[in-house]
């Protein structure tokens, strides 16, 4: 194995998966940290965590986890990823699970580099922008469980690591890889060597990769993967045939981001949709048994189960009964709710959420996962290799307000080509 990766959440360790395949590389992905060695023609190996609000604690410990494991496979290089909305609170988890990485793998430096320009993730002068908006008026800073409400990423991770956070500037991203190191030596003599990197289009990730190719851990969101295939001298692509299915579908939502509840709106105008309150949930007036009954019922439309409530009405549920109790069992609501649908013929599942993805992979106990087209950029179309039930999980501001609808179109599309094969 060249490049171990490990991720925070399900839905950007595919899209990752699905950059690295497109890009050459053999790839498997994993649900957690294998107990078995990997496959020796495995290139890129991502092991997919449940990390990104667990205790801090809890996730600097599965990441070394899997970093040993990947360690164990041989990898040359290491790859933390997390989202491109840099997820997290001033407590962590990403400076801590950085400071831990950087420790175990010998790293004397990295690189911070959420950006995703085909989403319109980038950064400048160190602050995270999405689209034309800076990320704390993006609607990121009423994200339940990490309000990303200070768009200076070297602000938001100087509390989270013990180490000096420095910034490699546009200027030198711009002039090329040689600049780039230039800058990095300045950063790192001056005691800052967890370097967030300012990056406004692709030719800036791969300047970023190349200036990093002998970095023993490079951090970022999925976008800094896109020149590492070349690097690894991967000239090649795996096209993977991947055929849909025109079986009943359903569609789940528990991300509460600006674009899912815009998206949710767009498709109750024309559709069955079924909202899920935290507090009839938490009471158990609400069961996943009787919601499941309602989807089965709705004939030949595609209903839409969702929790995507308005910022506020998320805050007074938590305030009522707890942050965490709330997204407990909201999580436990839609694995529940995936796997009776799967058991009753539901076939296609588009699921909107990072932590309600990775519930619902989970709770569905999925080994294998083919990667398909691309339906938006950052969300493949993956099929399960081990039971015919093909599946989107989406990140919740990806996606334009039509998603749901080309969701379904690409995952019961007919033959085509995927980008490689993903097992979990």
């Amino acid at each position: 194995m060249l490049l171990g990766c490990i991720g925070d959440d399900f839905t950007g360790s595919s899209d990752l998966a699905n950059t690295l395949a497109k890009g050459g590389l053999r790839v498997t992905q994993y649900c957690g940290v294998p107990d078995q060695p990997a496959d020796p023609t495995v290139e890129a190996g991502i092991v997919a965590l449940k990390s990104r609000t667990i205790p801090v604690a809890a996730a600097v410990e599965l990441s070394l986890k899997a970093a040993d494991w990947l360690e164990r496979q041989g990898c040359r290089q290491f790859l933390f990823k997390y989202c491109s909305t840099f997820d997290s609170t001033p407590e962590g988890n990403i400076g801590p699970v950085i400071d831990a990485l950087m420790e175990r793998l010998g790293a004397d430096r990295t690189i911070v580099c959420p950006a995703f320009p085909a989403t319109g993730r980038s950064i400048y002068q160190g602050h995270l922008f999405v689209g034309d908006r800076l990320l704390s008026e993006s609607g990121m800073e009423n994200h339940p469980l990490t309000p990303m409400t200070d768009p200076d990423l070297r602000r938001w991770l100087k509390p989270q690591t013990r180490r000096g956070v420095g910034h490699i500037p546009a200027r030198a991203v711009f002039a090329g890889p040689a600049a780039i190191r230039a800058a990095m030596e300045s950063e790192v003599a001056a005691g800052r060597p967890v370097m967030v990197a300012d990056a406004l289009r692709d030719e800036d990730l791969v300047a970023l990769g190349e200036a990093c190719r002998d970095f023993s851990l490079i951090t970022g969101g999925s976008g800094i993967a896109i020149g590492l295939p070349r690097i690894f001298g991967a000239d090649r692509r795996d096209a993977a045939a991947f055929t849909g299915s025109a079986g009943p579908a359903a569609i789940l939502s528990g991300s509460c981001s600006t674009m899912t509840r815009a998206q949710v709106a767009r498709y109750r105008e024309h559709h069955a949709a079924l909202e899920i309150k935290a507090d009839e949930l938490i009471s158990g007036e609400t069961r996943a048994e009787t919601v499941a009954d309602w989807v089965l019922s709705a004939g030949g439309d595609t209903p839409l189960v969702y929790t995507s409530a308005e910022p506020a009405v998320v805050k007074a549920a938590q305030e009522r009964h707890g942050r965490e109790v709330v997204a407990s069992r909201i999580e436990g609501f839609f694995a529940d709710l995936a796997r009776q649908l799967t058991q009753r013929g539901i076939a296609r599942l588009v699921v909107a959420g990072g932590e309600t993805s990775g519930a619902v992979v989970e709770g569905l106990g999925l080994v294998a996962l083919q990667i398909g087209p691309e339906i938006a950029p950052g969300v493949p179309a993956v099929k399960a290799a081990d039971r015919p039930l093909w599946l989107t999980l989406k990140s919740g501001n990806f996606g334009d307000e039509d998603f749901f609808e080309t969701a379904l179109d690409v995952l019961g599309a007919g033959p085509g080509v995927g980008t490689g094969t993903v097992t979990s």
